[in-house]
């Protein structure tokens, strides 16, 4: 299995590069050559799958064999969810009207992103070990990226993490997850700025690609390949799970209702629906619509600013992983995906050409979901159901009521559930409800801190260089294959 750029201007690369390069050299995302397609067949012996069994389906068809071996491999996924708190890793909960929220927090952190990060920090270990290499990992969080990233490769000897949090922005169980973790490998910023303006330095330090060699950088954002392959098992087991029968021909459609910020979660979501995955898919966004903007009108451009919203996590203006989208239904067309994210990079605006649009809009429905009905949402299903929802499973789940409310006929649908409400005490109480806080979480409140400000008017560019050099610096005597 080979990976090109979306924007076709790059060397094909195997799983092992894309998954420590990030972007492209030509500033596009590393995508498969070729989409695999499933047969009826191969989806109903994969229906009587676990979790972790999908994981492992789904990476054998994308990471060669001669990369991983078979067994190894297994390995590294059970090794990656054996921390997990629910023996299904993933679980799905019943609850009244037809409402199915998948709860994909079961991982240390109580957030979806520990599914894919646990799996994608195995891998680089398994890499790195045969190398004897050493990598810094740098991230740029709107919140539960980099609890997820540090806990997934944190007291590992073969690799540090800094991690960009935007002050402020997130919350503060959230914040003190990152800060609070103290091992030698782990180095965290605190930006005075939102999301979108801490990821400038970080995309300013990789576009020195001689800098980015030098010091073997890598990111494990969204854009991350090996994040959003792991994310695709989210959809078939939403669908193996919600699917009435598979006996029937064809089988059944199911809808996913994904919330999302930066469309990782979309975008595997749509490869599974290219790979045959019977799946309707509905994207659920904040007040930070770009992705409904898009998916409504074609107008895939940012607003004056970024709102703060109770759904934080997806306080985002630039849905990296669109792009991946724009090439899926362009037919793997490299040029029109160029034309346009670099139209965009240029301008901040861009319209979709209508043959794109009418498939994005065909493929996908959208909506955007105020704060006021986040909470009215929480309520409603604490009301119906003692189950509390975090703000951002809310935004999924707002959907789901307001079509039963239109009382026709529907698919079967599963909402994506992101994040523990545990995490989210602020949202809860705006809701008008009483938090459920477990011990660990409490357990942060008493705990050291160590977090490097950032503060306006910093040249936030040079500190991240400065450190990275310094990490450099000190590596040099540990690794025979570290940075010169």
């Amino acid at each position: 299995m080979w990976y090109i750029s979306t924007r076709g201007m790059a060397p094909r690369v195997d799983f092992e590069g894309a998954l420590f390069s990030g972007y492209a050299p030509d500033g596009g995302l590393f995508v498969p050559e070729e989409i695999p397609q499933l047969s009826t067949k191969t989806l109903r012996q994969w229906s009587m799958l676990s979790y972790p069994g999908l994981v492992k389906k789904l990476c054998a068809l994308f990471i060669g064999p001669e990369l991983i071996p078979r067994d190894v491999l297994n390995g590294l996924i059970d090794r990656a969810f054996s921390r997990f708190r629910h023996r299904e890793v993933v679980h799905l909960s019943r609850l009244k009207n037809g409402l199915n929220v998948l709860e994909l927090w079961h991982g240390a952190t109580y957030a979806f992103k520990d599914l894919s990060l646990s799996c994608t920090a195995q891998f680089l270990q398994y890499f790195l070990e045969k190398k004897e290499q050493h990598v810094t990992v740098v991230v740029g969080t709107s919140g539960d990226t980099g609890s997820a990233a540090i806990e997934s490769v944190q007291g590992a000897k073969n690799m540090d993490i800094i991690v960009l949090l935007p002050k402020g922005h997130c919350t503060k169980i959230q914040e003190l997850q990152m800060t609070t973790v103290l091992k030698e490998n782990v180095h965290v910023f605190g930006v005075e700025g939102n999301s979108d303006e801490l990821d400038e330095p970080i995309k300013a330090v990789f576009a020195d690609v001689t800098f980015v060699k030098k010091h073997n950088l890598m990111s494990l954002n969204s854009i991350n390949w090996s994040r959003v392959l792991v994310q695709m098992a989210h959809h078939f087991f939403a669908y193996f799970q919600c699917a009435p029968s598979l006996d029937t021909d064809p089988l059944p459609t199911v809808e996913v209702v994904v919330p999302t910020g930066a469309a990782g979660n979309l975008a595997a979501g749509c490869l599974a629906w290219k790979m045959g995955l019977p799946i309707r898919l509905v994207v659920a966004v904040n007040r930070n619509d770009i992705i409904h903007r898009t998916v409504q009108q074609g107008d895939f451009s940012l607003s004056e600013t970024v709102e703060q919203t109770l759904a934080s996590a997806m306080d985002i203006q630039v849905p990296y992983n669109m792009e991946r989208i724009f090439w899926l239904l362009s037919g793997s067309n490299r040029q029109v995906t160029r034309a346009l994210m670099e139209q965009f990079e240029r301008t901040q605006s861009v319209s979709l050409p209508k043959e794109l649009h009418d498939k994005l809009s065909g493929t996908v429905t959208s909506e955007s979901v105020s704060d006021e009905a986040i909470t009215q949402t929480m309520a409603r299903c604490w009301e119906e159901n003692q189950y509390l929802l975090c703000p951002h499973s809310a935004v999924a789940v707002s959907y789901h009521y307001q079509q039963t409310e239109r009382q026709q006929p529907s698919l079967p649908r599963c909402c994506l559930a992101p994040a523990s409400a545990a995490k989210f005490p602020e949202a809860v109480l705006a809701a008008g409800l009483t938090p459920e806080t477990p011990a660990e979480i409490l357990a942060l409140e008493s705990k050291e801190t160590r977090c490097t400000p950032m503060r306006k008017g910093d040249d936030w560019m040079l500190m991240l260089r400065n450190a990275i050099e310094d990490l450099s610096w000190k590596q040099r005597g540990h690794f025979p294959n570290a940075p010169e």
